[in-house]
């Protein structure tokens, strides 16, 4: 009796194991899906009717839609926003060439922090440990930068540690 019962679980695991491949492999989702009974009570699938068979009705295997990814990215250096190096920029508000390289940045689409060394307490602290004498600093990833040039932070900001 236990061995019946046995075989009888293994031949509705059977079944079930053919739906999830039938399910996996796309057949369902290509036509008709159907169900029967053989003469010893065991379920099967297919794709094609069996003896007895009757159709089952299958619904979407995933209900997930992923938005749409659009044609082209608004930022001007997409290849930069996702690899690009921490940027920290220590200036003061007054500084023309701290200025200039706000706008740089912006212009690039470049994400940083700025602290300004003369009204933020991390800022003051952090220039006194790096023994600031002008402004700006720039750290990008493990290395710095005295004062500001596009040129000298673009080789920076490309071989800037990750």
């Amino acid at each position: 009796m236990d061995r019946k019962l046995s075989r009888r679980r293994t031949g509705a695991n059977g079944g079930v194991l053919v739906l999830v491949l039938l399910l996996a492999s796309g057949a369902a989702g290509a036509g008709n899906l159907y169900r029967w009974t053989d003469a010893n009570g065991v379920t099967h699938f297919g794709d094609k009717p069996g003896p007895g068979a009757s159709a089952v009705e299958v619904g979407p295997l995933n209900g997930y839609r992923a938005p749409p990814v659009p044609a082209s990215s608004p930022d001007p250096r997409p290849e930069k926003a996702v690899g690009q190096p921490k940027v920290v920029m220590y200036g003061t508000e007054w500084c023309g060439i701290c200025k200039k390289a706000r706008a740089y940045l912006g212009r690039n689409g470049i994400s940083y922090t700025e602290y300004d060394v003369e009204k933020s307490a991390r800022g003051k602290r952090d220039y006194r440990r790096m023994n600031g004498a002008g402004v700006p600093i720039f750290l990008v990833g493990g290395q710095r930068l005295n004062g500001f040039s596009e040129a000298r932070f673009e080789r920076l900001l490309d071989t800037g540690d990750q």
